[in-house]
């Protein structure tokens, strides 16, 4: 159970796979490299999940901060993210540079050199350490973990800075709008009615098209300073809206011309049609 014993046999298993694949001949067996290549992606990837809950045990108040991750697309926010950041820094340091340009690569070429050596310095101090003293992590280690982990943050946000657009703060900004819009649909639809609580402890499916069918009225009549604003320009508004900006017009117009009771039959079929 113990986590530095763990770190051993996880270290050893990527070694070895290493070992292996530095003695085979890809051009006369490529399907055995092929196999060779995925059991090292596994292992590498499992060498930093046991990583990652060691820095945790460890240091977890001195962790660089992971503020930047809200920047990132939503496609990229997977649990293999971190190990995508590794093979990276190997292939940008063997002077392959994937999707970024050559220049981009060039200048983060520095950034995974950093990363790949302070990995192996924190390979070589936690294997000492499961062999001497499974039980503790003394201030060397400490050091060690806290450089890994900041040259971790710092390529992560570089290499996908330099990979995909990030989100600037205007844009996490109109994203928070948008939660807020929804929480206060949610709220909303309660007190009156259209939803019950059940519905939502319970997960109701129904709920993915309700909600946001909702929170379309609501921005538009209820909060119209909100995130669906159509005093903004398209350009001002989210991404998520912006190419409907048209449409939002003509369904405003409309709703402006119901009665109060013809909104409530609305929203009310709203929250029942498919």
């Amino acid at each position: 159970p113990r986590l530095l014993s763990q770190f051993f046999f996880a270290d050893e298993r990527v070694t070895r796979v290493v070992a292996e694949i530095n003695g085979l001949d890809a051009e006369l067996d490529p399907q055995q490299y092929l196999v060779l290549l995925n059991q090292l992606h596994l292992s590498q990837a499992h060498l930093l999940a046991v990583l990652e809950r060691i820095m945790e045990e460890c240091i977890p108040t001195q962790r660089h901060s992971r503020d930047y991750l809200v920047k990132f697309p939503e496609e990229l926010l997977v649990d293999n993210l971190g190990n995508h950041m590794l093979f990276a820094a190997e292939c940008l340091l063997a002077g392959t540079f994937l999707e970024l340009e050559e220049s981009d690569g060039a200048q983060l070429r520095p950034r995974a050199r950093n990363l790949l050596c302070s990995l192996e310095l924190v390979r070589t101090v936690l294997r000492e350490q499961s062999l001497s003293q499974p039980n503790s992590y003394p201030e060397p280690v400490r050091a060690v973990l806290i450089q890994f982990d900041r040259l971790f943050a710092e390529f992560e946000l570089s290499y996908v800075s330099s990979l995909v657009a990030v989100k600037s703060p205007d844009e996490i900004y109109r994203q928070q709008e948008i939660i807020v819009l929804f929480c206060e649909t949610v709220e909303r639809a309660l007190h009156l009615g259209y939803l019950t609580q059940e519905m939502i402890d319970g997960y109701e499916p129904l709920l993915m098209f309700t909600i946001p069918r909702l929170a379309i009225i609501s921005g538009l009549l209820i909060y119209p300073d909100g995130p669906l604003s159509l005093e903004r320009s398209p350009e001002e508004m989210s991404r998520v809206f912006s190419p409907f900006y048209n449409l939002l017009k003509k369904i405003r117009d409309l709703l402006r011309v119901l009665s109060a009771e013809e909104l409530c039959l609305l929203e009310r079929s709203l929250c029942t049609a498919e």
